[in-house]
């Protein structure tokens, strides 16, 4: 279980990872030896999975976001194993996620402009068959912080 200084440095390193531990310890009120060692439990206990750059999609040229719901008529292990390659395979697919419902795949799409999506399209229409593919291009970005509540833990 976690206590409230576990969230705090949490939260802190989910808005900057680059924050210095003294930085961290001043913040939540722990000496920097403390802290640190916090910080490598909350590591060791897969809390923190990794620490990444966030870079500014349009300085990287790709501004033009798309999501794609996709229906399948074949649920067979097979079938989503090939899937699961094929959107790994793809790096434009930035995430992927099976729902519930009437959809089965929901893909977040990030690319140059809107012309690259009939390349990744046939990229995908090439390995697997669909039943159902369609594409919605996001008009702005509305909120996309990446972080994660900590208050429930």
């Amino acid at each position: 279980m976690l206590d409230d200084r576990d969230r705090r440095l949490l939260a802190l390193l989910q808005e900057n990872a680059e924050m210095s531990v003294n930085d961290m310890a001043e913040t939540v009120a722990l000496s920097v030896s403390a802290c640190w060692r916090r910080i490598k439990r909350l590591g060791d206990e897969g809390c923190i999975r990794r620490r990444v750059a966030v870079l500014d999609r349009r300085k990287m040229n790709v501004p033009t976001t798309i999501f794609v719901l996709i229906r399948t008529s074949d649920h067979s292990t097979e079938w989503t194993d090939r899937f699961r390659r094929a959107v790994a395979d793809i790096p434009e697919i930035t995430e992927t996620y099976r729902l519930t419902g009437n959809i089965d795949y929901l893909l977040k799409i990030v690319l140059p402009d809107v012309e690259h999506w009939d390349m990744i399209y046939n990229r995908l229409v090439t390995r697997l068959n669909f039943f159902d593919v369609s594409s919605y291009i996001s008009m702005e970005e509305m909120k996309a912080t990446g972080v994660i509540p900590t208050s429930y833990i």
